[in-house]
């Protein structure tokens, strides 16, 4: 006879890198890990990965030089937090530049809903995004 109050093995958690795994926060509280291919923003971009329509996406990225486009996200706020170097976000505001500097790790900004926004960078920088990433929009800078 089965014991129903027997516990299930706990599945094994191993440290992974932002680099080449990002992670899904799902509405319902749980996070997935989400391999990073070659492929992976072209599925995203043509509408193929469906499943990180809800939620946020957590990613990582070093950067050495300004963004070559401008982004926003119509499904909601993404959080921008500097883990090394400087960093200026330009968001647009009611048709103006509007400059917030990213010069400490840990300092971070909160892209509101649908503000287009950059990056400059004068020296190398990683940051960490919480994005919602349904509808993301680019544009040339």
């Amino acid at each position: 006879m089965r014991d129903n109050n027997s516990k299930r093995a706990a599945p094994a958690v191993t440290a992974k890198s932002l680099e080449t795994t990002y992670v899904h926060l799902r509405n319902n509280q749980s996070a997935a890990d989400i391999e990073v291919t070659p492929t992976f923003w072209q599925e995203l971009g043509a509408g193929k990965r469906p499943e990180l329509d809800e939620g946020r996406t957590l990613m990582q990225f070093d950067f050495t030089e300004d963004w070559a486009t401008w982004e926003r996200h119509p499904a909601g706020d993404e959080v921008v937090v500097l883990l090394s170097g400087k960093a200026d976000l330009i968001l647009e505001v009611d048709g103006r530049e509007q400059r917030v500097t990213l010069q400490k790790p840990g300092e971070f900004v909160s892209v509101p809903k649908g503000v287009w926004h950059t990056a400059r960078t004068s020296t190398p920088c990683s940051m960490l995004f919480v994005t919602p990433g349904a509808g993301t929009e680019n544009r040339p800078r």
